[in-house]
């Protein structure tokens, strides 16, 4: 697993051992940044489920000023501080462990894009997706990008967002969702 382009062009990032984490492969991450390309640029990102810490790196690498990594578990976050220092991401790039609906439920910041590459078995995009759509954390035209497995229906509407069509890459389907302008 690698930045793929941007200033960390080419760094090897470090994933974890065993099967706790199932990062979003390079064929499927580059898709998704190409279709964020135009949107990154000086941006803040909140990457929900922070796993090795690979998309709010690649959001940074591209030209985001800033992402906050979310993620419950001790290893998860010190990977993703490893992974910033590999980058010379630090000053850029702030971790919080927390489970994802306490640090929505707290969260106070703004921000321009909101990254949902959750554990697929869980329905822990649903309720992050609900959340996003009650509370006021996403900036006027902000981007709510969800991943998610083929077989995982996600018919979710969400009030004062534009559904986007399902992007399809091999078995990984990838959704985004615009806050209407203010």
């Amino acid at each position: 697993m690698r930045v793929i382009t941007g200033k960390a062009k080419g760094v090897v990032l470090k994933t974890p051992e065993g099967l706790q984490t199932r990062p979003t492969s390079d064929r499927v991450k580059e898709a998704l940044f190409s279709i964020l390309q135009f949107d990154i640029p000086g941006t803040r990102v909140l990457d929900l489920f922070g796993g090795t810490g690979q998309l709010g790196i690649e959001a940074i690498s591209r030209g985001a000023n800033a992402a906050v990594f979310v993620d419950a578990s001790d290893k998860a976050c010190k990977l993703i501080q490893e992974n910033l220092r590999r980058c010379k991401m630090e000053q850029q790039g702030s971790v919080v462990r927390c489970d994802y609906m306490e640090y929505l439920s707290k969260c106070r910041d703004r921000f321009d894009i909101v990254l949902l590459d959750p554990p697929y078995a869980e329905v822990f995009l649903e309720n992050s997706l609900k959340k996003l759509s009650e509370i006021d954390i996403l900036k006027s035209g902000g981007i709510i990008v969800a991943e998610r497995p083929v077989e995982k229906e996600l018919s979710l509407t969400l009030p004062g967002f534009q559904r986007s069509k399902d992007y399809k890459y091999g078995k990984t389907l990838i959704t985004l969702y615009r806050k209407d302008q203010d």
